[in-house]
């Protein structure tokens, strides 16, 4: 039975990669996505574009963003807030404005955005991790431990929260008051983190993804299907797939990792910053002007 199942999911992902993706709209390349029910926002390089139709149309929201360099994307209830080479900005009103929300944030380039309930997390470029814990109206720093304050990513399961740094993964049990690394076995700078169940993802800068499945106690390498030494900028989870974005494609896997199979066809041969899913849809952010943007793959 397991076996058929097995193969039943790998038809299914040779069917998903057989799929062609399709440009959209947007004129400059993607660094990473929101999903909130219908609507979907698209961060780029020049702004956020909000799309309420699954991708078919988009609209440029940047009223008040003042820094259109934008790099992460959260949501927490009616908020919206977006990392920048500016810092933080804020929108109540579904991104039709903007405000920046950034005292007592070094305003530095922010990487990565992640909610925690009532608190948000951003993590900086050279500057570490910051907390706030009033919708961004102030923010405090929260480095005890990180020894390396180039984060790229944060991922959050249960009470532990992770960082993917320049200098590997930390995690912080009690809600970034300290840190401690967890990067036994992972000898690579990491560009993305993400979850799936007991297991703990890592995409790496030339290393390709590696996967923990004690906390971060220990890792091992997971690129069968990925192309060697592959940069991963970006990692999800939806469903039982684990969908990567990488310097190579777009690559899925629906067995923890053990199997990667690529769906690239119709995709520029360029690098991935963000991948998102929303519906039957899936969305690639690609770097650059020149074949950049954001593309769509209709499950």
């Amino acid at each position: 039975m397991k076996k058929l199942i097995l193969f039943i999911a790998l038809i299914s992902l040779v069917s998903i990669g057989n799929a062609q993706w399709q440009k959209t709209s947007i004129p400059f390349g993607g660094n990473c996505f929101a999903v909130s029910g219908s609507n979907i926002f698209a961060g780029t390089g020049s702004g956020i574009y909000l799309s309420s139709d699954n991708g078919s149309t988009w609209t440029a929201v940047n009223k008040g963003l003042t820094n259109t360099h934008v790099y992460a994307l959260a949501i927490s209830g009616s908020n919206i807030f977006a990392g920048t080479d500016g810092g933080v900005f804020l929108s109540a009103d579904n991104g039709i404005s903007w405000t920046a929300v950034n005292t007592g944030l070094v305003i530095v380039s922010v990487k990565t955005l992640l909610i925690n309930g009532n608190n948000i997390f951003a993590g900086t470029d050279y500057s570490g991790i910051y907390m706030s814990v009033n919708n961004g109206s102030s923010w405090s720093a929260v480095n005890t431990g990180l020894a390396n304050t180039h984060v790229t990513s944060l991922a959050i399961s249960g009470k532990n929260i992770y960082a993917g740094t320049q200098g590997g993964v930390f995690m912080s049990s009690n809600n970034g008051s300290s840190w401690i690394s967890v990067s036994a076995g992972l000898t690579y700078a990491v560009l993305s983190v993400a979850i799936s169940g007991n297991n703990l993802f890592a995409g790496t800068d030339d290393g390709g993804i590696y996967v923990s499945a004690d906390n971060g106690t220990s890792w091992t390498a997971a690129n069968n299907g990925l192309p060697k030494g592959v940069d991963v900028m970006s990692l999800i989870v939806s469903g039982s797939n684990i969908i990567a974005g990488t310097e190579e494609g777009v690559f899925i896997s629906s067995n923890n990792g053990q199997l990667w199979i690529a769906m690239n066809t119709a995709l520029p041969k360029a690098v991935v910053n963000a991948v998102a899913v929303n519906g039957n849809n899936i969305f690639a952010g690609i770097a650059g002007a020149s074949g950049g943007g954001v593309y769509i793959l209709k499950k």
